[in-house]
């Protein structure tokens, strides 16, 4: 994937950038697919729970799967297509490493949002424009169903963040959503947002599970001052090898 001077100082002064149409139609096919046998085989986890339980009187499902490469050949392979190196190289630069993988899918009608934060919040690199998520609509992504929304410009600064009494394990904070931009993206394509860029998404209210998978990457220069998440040494060089990945698609589609 080849950016435009534009698209990459976009990147770095808004903290985000939108690619439509970033997998192909076949690749997003294996993805669904894959993901409904890991969501057969119970691998995914509700996240959310009731908080005080006044809010909200319906059951909440946010299902998390982090890390996934364990548990899947074809997501393992995912963030070495070369179009994902390349896209990466050219936001953050080179050398870089992938530094988690994970998915969270919303049921139809139950699927519970993810409440704003920064991934700085839990990683706490020096610069948090040399790190970035590669956010991938599996799904169509909508307002209605609850799709990402970001804070532009907002990277510089770490909010301060809590526990969130909706989540089992997530953090929060409380940015100003006067300045939030919905991103509704069509299923294929993908988000980046920089480490500090603040972000949530919104709760699914229409009939059908939407899914979102989020890699991670960050610059080498950063690796070793990662507070979470990242284990010096053992995350692996971000080296194109568009063999594998394509191999894992056909194979989940035979």
């Amino acid at each position: 994937m080849q950016f435009s001077d534009n698209q990459i100082t976009f990147f770095r002064t808004e903290g985000w950038l939108a690619v439509e149409d970033f997998w192909s139609e076949r690749e997003v096919m294996a993805m669904c697919a894959e993901l409904t046998r890991l969501k057969s085989e119970g691998k995914l986890r509700n996240v959310a729970t009731e908080g005080d339980g006044k809010t909200h009187s319906e059951t909440r499902v946010n299902l998390q799967l982090c890390p996934m490469w364990p548990h899947s050949d074809l997501y393992k392979a995912m963030p070495f297509a070369a179009k994902a190196v390349a896209a990466i190289e050219a936001l953050l630069g080179s050398p870089a490493l992938l530094h988690l993988d994970q998915v969270f899918l919303k049921p139809g009608r139950q699927g519970a949002g993810t409440n704003w934060h920064q991934d700085n919040a839990y990683f706490q690199i020096p610069d948090p424009l040399k790190g970035t998520a590669l956010w991938t609509a599996v799904h169509d992504a909508t307002l209605a169903n609850g799709t990402l929304r970001v804070i532009p410009r907002a990277f510089s600064e770490l909010l301060p963040h809590e526990r969130d009494g909706f989540s089992d394990h997530h953090i929060r904070c409380w940015p100003d959503e006067t300045k939030a931009i919905p991103v509704e993206i069509k299923a294929g394509g993908v988000i980046f947002f920089c480490y500090g860029t603040p972000h949530a998404t919104g709760a699914n209210r229409t009939d059908l599970e939407r899914a979102g998978v989020a890699l991670h990457f960050i610059h080498t220069d950063q690796s070793g001052q990662a507070r979470s998440g990242f284990e010096p040494g053992k995350r692996p060089p971000l080296v194109a090898d568009q063999a594998t990945w394509e191999a894992q698609v056909a194979s989940v589609l035979e």
